[in-house]
C-alpha cells in the first residue's frame, strides 16, 4: 500500500526531522504486529499561508499518539495487535487544497480514519469527502458551529445526519459560539462600552465575529468591525484609521488565526493602540505559545487572549507526560489543539478496539458515540448523536456530535516575556489565578 506522506515546508520539515527523536515511546519487544497498519489521516497546516506553528503542533501530537500506542501493542482487534500509523497531509489553512488532500489521504493512502483540522474553512470543505466515502472522523480543532450542526447541507449541498446513513463527523475542539461567548461576558463583566473586532474574512472568522458582535450588542456595547485577509503583512494602512479616531476604543479584539494575529498584535502595540490604559487588546489563542508569541510579539505584554484547553494548574498525569515531551521538543507549552490532536488518535483507537474492527465505518462511529475515555483535556464523551438523536428544546445544534465540556479562559500577560504557565487566568472567575479580572498596564496583580 502507498505510505507516501505529503509534502511539508523546509522549516516545519527541519524541525520535526529535529525534534521528533525526543520524548517518543519506543515500542514493546513482546508485541507481535499484525501485517496489516491501521492507517488515520491527519490534516494539519504545514505551511503558508496556514498556521504553521499549529501545524507543527498538531503534526508532533500526531506521531507522539502513534508511537506511544505502538509502545503498548497498538490497536488489539480480536487478539490481534496492530500498529498504528498517522499520516499527515499540509492544508495549507486552504479550503480547496484541504479537501484535495483529504481526497488523496482516503483515495491514494486508503486511511481507516481522519483526524485533526485546525482552520473551519478546511473542516467545512473536507466534511463532505470524509461523509461520502465512509470515514470516520474526529476535528481537533475547526471551530465554526456548523461544523457540528449544520456543515455540510450548509457547504455542501447535502444534510450532514443523514436519515438512510451515518453522520461521520465528531468533534472535540469548542465551537465559535462556545468561545465567543467568554470573551463577551468578560468584556461586558469589565464595563466596556466601545469595541472594535479586528477579523480574518474565512469561515472562521466571519461567523466568530457575527456571534460576538451579537452578544456585545445585547449588552447595549458599540461594536465595529474591520475585515482582514490572512497572509496580510502590513496593516499600518488599517490601524491608523483606528489611530484617527477621536476617542480611543475600551477594547480590540482580535479574531485572526496564526502567524498573521501575531504580526497584527506587534504592529498594533508598537503604534502604541493597544494595549495601553485606555484600551484592552484581545488576541487569539495561539498567543499561549509564549516562545514564538514573544519573538513575534515584543511589545505585547499586557495582551489577553482566550486560551481554549485545560489550563495547566488542572493538567493530570497524561497531560503532564505530553506537555513535558513538548517542551523537551519545542521548549514551550502544549497548546490545546497539540492536545487535542493527540486525543483524537486515541480516542479512534479506543474505538475501533470496542467497535472489534478498523474498517466497519457504522461500528467505528457507534463506539465512538458511546465514548467515555479521560485522556490529556479530560473526559471525553458525546450527549447527541444516533445514540441520542433528539435535542431539548432550547439545545444548540452544534451539539451533535460535538463534545460538550471544553474548557475556555481569558488569560493576560503581566510580565515581559513572561511564561504562559505563570500567566494570569483572569476570567471565569472560578479559573482566576492571581485574583484579578484584569490587569491594567503598567501594574502587577
Amino acid at each position: 500500500m502507498n505510505r507516501k506522506a505529503l509534502s511539508l515546508s523546509l522549516i516545519a520539515l527541519m524541525a520535526l526531522l529535529a525534534l521528533f527523536p525526543l520524548g517518543i515511546a519506543q515500542a514493546d519487544e513482546d508485541c507481535e504486529f499484525a501485517d496489516y497498519t491501521i492507517t488515520l489521516g491527519g490534516l494539519a497546516p504545514m505551511s503558508a499561508p496556514g498556521a504553521v506553528a499549529g501545524g507543527v503542533a498538531m503534526d508532533w501530537a500526531f506521531a507522539q499518539a502513534a508511537a506511544d500506542i505502538n509502545a503498548a501493542c497498538g490497536v488489539e482487534i480480536d487478539g490481534a495487535h496492530y500498529q498504528l500509523e498517522v499520516i499527515t497531509g499540509d492544508s495549507e489553512g486552504s479550503p480547496e487544497r484541504g479537501q484535495a488532500v483529504a481526497e488523496r489521504l482516503i483515495l491514494e493512502d486508503e486511511v481507516d480514519g481522519m483526524v485533526g483540522v485546525y482552520h473551519s474553512a478546511v473542516g467545512l470543505a473536507t466534511m463532505g469527502v470524509m461523509e461520502e466515502n465512509g470515514i470516520p472522523t474526529i476535528f481537533s480543532e475547526p471551530w465554526n458551529d456548523n461544523v457540528s450542526a449544520n456543515g455540510i447541507r450548509e457547504f455542501d449541498g447535502a444534510a450532514p445526519r443523514f436519515d438512510d446513513g451515518i453522520d461521520h463527523i465528531f468533534r472535540i475542539s469548542p465551537t465559535s459560539s462556545m468561545v465567543g461567548s467568554v470573551v463577551t461576558d468578560w468584556l461586558i463583566a469589565l464595563g466596556v462600552q466601545d469595541v472594535i473586532l479586528i477579523v480574518e474574512n474565512t469561515d472562521y472568522g466571519q461567523p466568530a465575529a457575527a456571534d460576538e458582535q451579537a452578544r456585545l450588542e445585547a449588552a447595549g456595547v458599540t461594536v465595529s468591525q474591520i475585515d482582514i485577509e490572512l497572509g496580510t503583512e502590513d496593516f499600518v494602512p488599517i490601524l491608523s484609521r483606528i489611530q484617527a479616531r477621536a476617542m480611543p476604543p475600551d477594547a480590540i479584539r482580535i479574531v485572526v488565526t496564526g502567524e498573521t494575529s501575531f504580526n497584527l498584535t506587534q504592529q498594533m502595540a508598537e503604534l502604541g493602540i493597544a494595549p495601553t490604559p485606555e484600551t484592552i487588546c484581545v488576541t487569539n489563542q495561539i498567543a499561549f505559545q509564549h516562545v514564538q508569541y514573544w519573538a513575534t510579539v515584543p511589545d505585547g505584554n499586557y495582551c489577553a487572549f482566550n486560551r481554549v484547553g485545560i489550563i495547566p494548574s488542572l493538567f493530570n498525569e497524561l497531560a503532564v507526560e505530553l506537555n513535558t515531551g513538548y517542551e523537551e521538543a519545542f521548549g514551550d507549552i502544549v497548546p490545546s489543539f497539540g492536545m487535542a490532536s493527540y486525543d483524537a488518535v486515541w480516542m479512534m483507537k479506543d474505538a475501533m478496539e470496542r467497535a472489534g474492527s478498523y474498517s466497519d465505518a457504522a461500528a467505528i462511529v457507534a463506539a465512538i458515540e458511546a465514548s467515555d475515555i479521560t485522556l490529556t483535556q479530560g473526559r471525553y464523551y458525546f450527549d447527541y448523536g444516533a445514540h441520542n438523536p433528539d435535542l431539548p428544546e432550547g439545545t444548540p445544534a452544534y451539539m451533535w456530535h460535538q463534545w460538550p465540556d471544553p474548557i475556555v479562559t481569558v488569560m493576560q500577560y503581566f510580565e515581559q516575556g513572561q511564561s504562559s504557565l505563570e500567566a494570569a487566568v483572569v476570567y471565569p472567575e472560578v479559573y482566576q489565578t492571581h485574583g484579578s479580572a484584569y490587569i491594567a498596564p503598567g501594574t502587577s496583580p
